[in-house]
């Protein structure tokens, strides 16, 4: 299983490099075992027998087949590699991301099926870290929410029961000026929940900055911290929260413009989407960030039952429905 073929640059190129089925399988491969030892993801020994007529592995320890797919997103797909790959290339480098819709008529599958395959390439493009930021850091929180003039009348008379903020959903995002940005949905924008936030994301003695809010008062013990009353003016200095302001463009961009409409419940999901495409913005260029998010599809499992809310998450304490 050999190729010497240079790997694809742009969409063009990908699409014809994973046009070739065998092509498409043993750069696969390489992606899911860069170091080419192949190990069986069951057990985790290398012993096994390559079956090469039906593409899998017979692992001689445990006595089980397993395929390039089991242990990560891909595991029990019927749809082939060539599809799958494109699907990811779409993804992790349209600046707006990629409709469902679009998707399916593009790799020709069902808008069902395709919102799936999404879900599940989002679900790898999580970044956890336990590395927390430091040098200059901006702290803002924006409202995610559908606009009432956009929505059915049907629609609207079930989200829209006040006004202002009542119906929205606060998200809050922390940036390292010149490095990268996390988000987080919180259940409000009270004192302990933000701060407990930044706490947790930002290395004391950093010079954090962040608009007038009064839930941020109180960090100066711990933080530079330093406030711009966008009442007054949105730059002061280097005090500013245009680089966070800027993220939540590009997020609502997506969100109105591509997905339209998205329900609060999956609303973590688009934001690891947009987290990724901005944190390896300028350092990589498509093949790159493809071949990133390639790299971290193995030990992610998500189900159909899971996403649609047919089984509850615990670990974002919400069930998973989008309509």
């Amino acid at each position: 299983m050999e190729t010497t073929a240079e790997a694809p640059k742009t969409l063009k190129e990908a699409i014809e490099y994973f046009a070739d089925r065998d092509r498409c399988f043993v750069y696969a491969v390489k992606l899911r075992w860069p170091t080419g030892k192949i190990t069986c993801p069951r057990c985790g020994y290398d012993q096994h027998s390559f079956i090469s007529t039906r593409r899998l592995w017979f692992c001689k320890p445990c006595q089980k087949q397993f395929t390039m797919k089991v242990g990560t997103i891909f595991e029990d797909s019927p749809l082939g590699m060539d599809k799958w790959m494109v699907a990811f290339w779409l993804l992790v480098n349209c600046k707006n991301g990629i409709s469902s819709y679009e998707l399916g008529r593009d790799i020709g599958v069902t808008q069902r099926t395709a919102w799936f395959m999404l879900h599940r390439i989002r679900y790898s493009l999580q970044q956890g870290s336990v590395t927390k930021m430091k040098g200059t850091v901006e702290v803002d929180e924006t409202f995610i929410g559908g606009k009432a003039r956009n929505m059915h009348i049907a629609q609207r008379k079930r989200r829209i029961t006040g006004s202002g903020t009542k119906d929205k959903i606060p998200v809050m995002g922390i940036v390292e000026r010149g490095g990268k940005v996390r988000t987080v949905v919180v259940p409000d924008r009270k004192k302990k929940t933000l701060q407990g936030e930044v706490k947790k994301h930002v290395e004391a003695g950093s010079a954090l900055y962040s608009d007038d809010l009064l839930s941020y008062q109180g960090l100066e013990g711990q933080y530079a911290h330093k406030v711009v009353d966008h009442a007054v003016e949105y730059v002061n200095g280097a005090v500013h929260t245009n680089t966070m302001e800027n993220f939540w463009s590009l997020l609502k961009r997506s969100l109105h413009g591509t997905y339209v409409s998205v329900e609060p419940f999956h609303l973590f999901r688009y934001l690891d989407e947009q987290a990724f495409r901005y944190n390896n913005r300028c350092e990589k260029n498509d093949s790159d960030r493809f071949t990133q998010a390639m790299g971290q599809v193995e030990g992610r499992r998500l189900t159909y039952k899971q996403v649609s809310g047919k089984l509850h998450d615990p670990e974002k304490n919400h069930c998973d429905v989008e309509k």
